[in-house]
């Protein structure tokens, strides 16, 4: 009786490793990035682009991965310049290190000039669409936003035959738009609330079975943490003042225990 006791304490210590993984892996594994288009003006009268899809190529991996839903459609670049910009995609994906992002085109691109509509043609090599190199590193609970410049004047061609071929050149950037706030609360017994605030936010996290804390997607600024412990468990709240939270970078503020 006394092994089998051991045995089922054994078991139920391996189910809580492995939920306490799982749960630690599910809110720190993933980074928010949205995707915008924009462009330099070109001396035509209209440019239209077909967008169909962006997708991702992380560095240890030969596959791609579609960022998520797309804004797909047909945009006129020229409608896009002047600090104005369309949103292709705002979604979570996995963290980690890009190396590339691959804009695809649709075919119903066109140029129009002195009023009258030519198609754009794309070369053979960029029918699976224009690779961009990235190489950027995503930090989990870290939201990111790449801006396309799509360069009109350089991105179509001429032809001898009076037709026009669309070579897409375009400058990608990156601008991380947020940081993270992490940490431990203990004892490991109890449920915590966790909540960052200033004047114009307020973003909260319980701590999971680990008592750890991940408060994602958090603005640049100076917040005040308040770590409130369940009603019912007797501990006070702690109040954690002057907590610097830079776009880009998770900041940790270590183990707290209640008292």
């Amino acid at each position: 009786m006394k092994n089998l006791w051991k045995f089922s304490l054994a078991i139920a210590v391996l189910i809580f490793a492995v939920a306490c993984s799982n749960d630690d892996s599910s809110e720190t594994a993933k980074s928010r990035i949205a995707v915008s288009l924009t462009d330099a003006p070109g001396d035509y009268d209209a440019v239209f682009v077909d967008v169909q899809d962006v997708v991702i190529k992380y560095s240890d991996s030969d596959g791609e991965v579609s960022i998520g839903a797309i804004n797909a459609g047909i945009y006129n670049l020229l409608e896009l310049t002047g600090g104005v910009s369309v949103l292709l995609v705002n979604d979570e994906i996995p963290s980690g290190h890009i190396s590339q992002m691959r804009l695809i085109l649709g075919s119903e691109n066109s140029v129009v000039v002195d009023g009258i509509s030519h198609p754009l043609t794309t070369p053979s090599a960029q029918q699976t669409g224009l690779k961009l190199q990235i190489n950027e590193t995503l930090v989990a609970g870290i939201f990111y936003e790449f801006l396309l410049d799509f360069d009109v004047e350089e991105s179509i061609v001429v032809q001898g035959n009076g037709s026009y071929l669309l070579k897409p050149v375009i400058r990608a950037s990156t601008v991380a738009e947020s940081g993270a706030i992490t940490g431990f609360v203990l004892p490991l017994s109890i449920q915590t609330l966790v909540t960052a605030t200033n004047a114009n936010t307020t973003i909260s996290a319980y701590t999971n079975l680990q008592g750890k804390f991940f408060l994602h997607g958090v603005p640049d600024g100076i917040y005040t943490l308040t770590i409130e412990p369940e009603i019912t468990s007797g501990f006070e709240m702690v109040t954690v003042i002057d907590v610097q939270v830079t776009n880009g970078s998770v900041t940790d503020i270590g183990t707290i225990t209640l008292i």
